[in-house]
């Protein structure tokens, strides 16, 4: 703790600082705390750099990419170097063959895609036709080790960059959850190499350091309870699940891991159509398995992605057009010659991605138990109706069976101080985190005042959690509630319209201090909630729209604007 002159001092350097000088000390400090180096040392250095500007780029989908290169972009500058940092999606492509020193910071999505904001940069550097020979370069991949596809992005833009004639400022640093101490060593490293410009990476040096490996506690849980919480004539399902398991732990804002089995009838037609015998064992990824077992609880055979139906048309040397499909349409189809190629096939195929379910329960108000909120998913391919995989499974799921799972942290996606006031928006299955919050707030008496905001479609069929949402307005818990039901009038009728009807309440709220969550379906409800929370801060805090913009970049730096989208 500093002592109370300092801390006054600093105090009111905080309060006299604008967010450039604040992100400015944020890094200084930061960079200090890393190297250890004296402060002294660092604040009397003169030399000017080898490299005096790089370019920072990054792609994201949750924003980590974002925070963590305008953090690195604030620590360059205190070593005299500029830093110029921009989005995958706002980079501009002609730039790519001028740029001398460049960092990329990438995560992963999906099956092993980039995120949707780094896809026009990743589609760029694949095509041929342009060399980054005087390209030098280092890339910051961020993943999660529950993923077979770990950083698969980061690892393909790196190998890219070198392909094109870049050369490598440090090797490929993966990241996983917990990311910020092997991110921060990896960009000490690069900027030690920055302070000679000579230490560069070989083209033929491996460009890989190994993960931190995170050794995620996999819990064997008994169901107690699976519930359809949708009334009949819905056009939903949405089961609550409740799992019981022994030494649990997680927080509030955590998610839980459930990797799903595929369908039995799905795997015997797949054998059956392919003519292989399910008993023969193959190895898939060094274990020995059943050809019926690799179908039934290891691979992915549900809505392939274009580059696996490209590699399935590449082994049976089919014409195949770029698609998306199932593994037994493709055998349908497309058939396979023998049994061999059948081998081939799946033995190259993805293993199945666990999916993550944001937790609905409170380790205080739920001890020992973790509940789930998941909706059926539907999609249509060809005309025909089809249903999510996981989700699928979940609403099959026995009570008293068995279900394995694992719990996956989540920093970014905490509630504030007991005595800190908090405006929750979470349509659908968004409700699941608030749930939980406010069971937590619940159990252990917290002073913060509470707001919801709520919506589905229908009041009479899909409001979730109906009965608990009235005993905590009942009992004071929640301070405020609001309900959007967008199908029961003439027009639609969402959570942000809501929030516009109470603008000046929000903003008195969150001017206040309150932190505001979103949780839910990312596009377009998270982006259109976020546009009406900007439209409120503008109108009401007499505002210009980029004032605006930068009062929520504020909130979220102050960790007062929190999402948990997908």
């Amino acid at each position: 703790m500093l002592a109370e002159n300092k801390l006054k001092i600093f105090l009111d350097l905080i309060k006299s600082s604008g967010k450039e000088e604040l992100l400015w000390m944020n890094g200084y400090l930061n960079g200090v705390v890393q190297s250890q180096v004296p402060v002294t040392a660092a604040v009397t250095a003169t030399t000017d750099p080898a490299v005096s500007k790089i370019t920072i780029v990054y792609g994201t989908e949750t924003g980590n990419s974002k925070r963590l290169a305008a953090d690195f972009a604030a620590k360059a500058k205190q070593q005299r170097i500029h830093a110029k940092v921009v989005g995958m999606d706002q980079y501009r492509l002609t730039d790519l063959t001028k740029e001398e020193y460049l960092l990329a910071i990438v995560s992963t999505h999906g099956e092993g895609e980039p995120p949707i904001a780094a896809k026009k940069f990743y589609d760029h550097i694949h095509q041929n036709g342009f060399k980054l020979e005087k390209l030098k370069y280092s890339v910051l991949a961020l993943g999660d080790t529950s993923y077979p596809l770990f950083c698969k992005t980061g690892e393909e833009v790196d190998e890219q960059f070198n392909k094109l004639g870049g050369s490598r400022i440090a090797p490929l640093q993966k990241c996983d959850v917990e990311y910020e101490e092997d991110a921060n060593s990896w960009f000490n490293g690069v900027l030690k190499s920055l302070s000679t410009a000579t230490a560069l990476v070989p083209a033929s040096t491996p460009a890989t350091i190994a993960a931190k490996k995170t050794g995620k506690q996999i819990y064997s849980g008994t169901v107690l309870t699976k519930v359809n919480l949708n009334d009949r004539g819905s056009n939903k399902e949405t089961f609550h699940i409740e799992i019981a398991a022994d030494g649990l732990q997680y927080q509030c804002g955590d998610s839980v891991g459930i990797v799903p089995e595929n369908p039995t009838k799905v795997v015997e037609e797949i054998l059956a159509v392919a003519k292989v015998d399910g008993t023969k064992k193959i190895v898939f990824k060094n274990e020995e398995v059943s050809i019926y077992d690799l179908l039934k609880y290891k691979i992915n055979i549900i809505y392939l992605t274009e580059r696996l139906v490209k590699q399935y048309a590449e082994i049976t040397g089919e014409d195949i057009p770029a698609t998306k499909m199932d593994l037994l349409d493709l055998l349908k189809i497309y058939p396979v010659k023998d049994a061999a190629q059948f081998e081939t096939i799946v033995s190259k195929m993805n293993a199945i991605s666990p999916r993550l379910y944001t937790i609905a329960s409170s380790p205080s108000a739920h001890e020992g138990e973790v509940h789930i909120l998941a909706v059926k998913d539907t999609y249509t391919i060809n005309d025909e109706k089809r249903f999510g995989l996981c989700s699928t499974y979940l609403s099959e799921l026995q009570v008293n069976t068995e279900q394995k799972f694992f719990i996956q942290t989540n920093k970014r996606f905490r509630m504030p101080a007991d005595d800190k006031d908090m405006i929750m928006v979470g349509p659908g299955t968004g409700i699941a985190a608030f749930r939980s919050f406010l069971s937590e707030r619940d159990a252990t008496g917290a002073t913060g005042k509470n707001w919801l905001f709520f919506g589905d479609q229908h009041f009479a069929t899909d409001f979730l959690y109906q009965t608990e949402i009235q005993n905590w307005v009942e009992t004071g818990v929640l301070t405020k509630v609001n309900v959007a039901f967008s199908r029961d009038q003439h027009f639609k009728l969402y959570v942000q319209h809501k929030m516009l009807q109470h603008a000046a309440e929000v903003y008195e709220w969150i001017n206040s201090g309150a932190s505001f969550f979103i949780c839910g379906t990312k596009d377009p409800m998270s982006i259109d909630v976020e546009n009406t929370l900007v439209e409120i801060i503008q109108q009401q805090g007499n505002k210009s729209l980029e004032e605006a913009k930068k009062y929520l970049e504020l909130m979220e730096e102050e960790g007062r604007y929190e999402k948990d989208v997908y």
